[in-house]
């Protein structure tokens, strides 16, 4: 499974974003395997940091020009945050930046296979609690809410997915959605 969506990662053109009136960031979506299962980690936010308080999100954060690539902004955050040390983690492949809509960010995801068990160290300044999620409870059709919301003048699907009380939504889910419909084509590909 980790070849195939690796493949699949490498086979599709990215769309990067670039505006100069806006931050690029970075973000990682941790994934693990756990008893036949892959699992996301998520990260819900304090109330102490300067965007995004409370929300559900991957770990990562701004680009700063030491880190001289994305990548390794989102190792950089992802070690900040959450104590995963960058040698633990194996990029699979990058998804098309988003653009945050309540904030000034540009978000360049990038998928990573973790070990399982991990020992996280939680950064409590920024990181409320660690989330993980199976990706068949989020691929499961009555886990995702749409709206319709006009953003910018234009009507845009807003997706939420509901897990256990928990609600992702924003960027971030965007960024799930982008992860999801990989993910489902090549679990497809794999019982074909």
């Amino acid at each position: 499974m980790e070849q195939r969506l690796q493949r699949a990662l490498a086979s599709r053109k990215v769309k990067s974003i670039r505006d100069a009136s806006r931050e690029p960031s970075a973000v990682l979506l941790p994934l693990y395997r756990k008893d036949d299962e892959y699992y996301l980690v998520f990260t819900k936010r304090t109330q102490q940091v300067k965007d995004h308080k409370g929300q559900i999100s991957f770990p990562g954060g701004v680009y700063q020009e030491e880190d001289e690539t994305l990548v390794n902004t989102a190792l950089r955050e992802c070690a900040e945050e959450i104590g995963l040390a960058p040698e633990n983690v194996r990029i699979l492949g990058g998804l098309d930046d988003i653009i945050t809509l309540t904030s000034n960010y540009i978000v360049s995801p990038f998928v990573a296979i973790i070990p399982y068990p991990y020992g996280f160290r939680i950064s409590r300044q920024e990181i409320e609690e660690i989330i993980e999620v199976p990706v068949s409870a989020i691929l499961d059709k009555s886990s995702l809410r749409e709206e319709i919301e006009v953003v910018d003048g234009k009507p845009e699907v807003m997706r939420y997915y509901h897990y256990r009380g928990r609600v992702i939504w924003g960027a971030t889910a965007r960024i799930l959605h982008q992860f999801l419909d990989i993910f489902a084509a090549v679990s497809d590909e794999g019982r074909g």
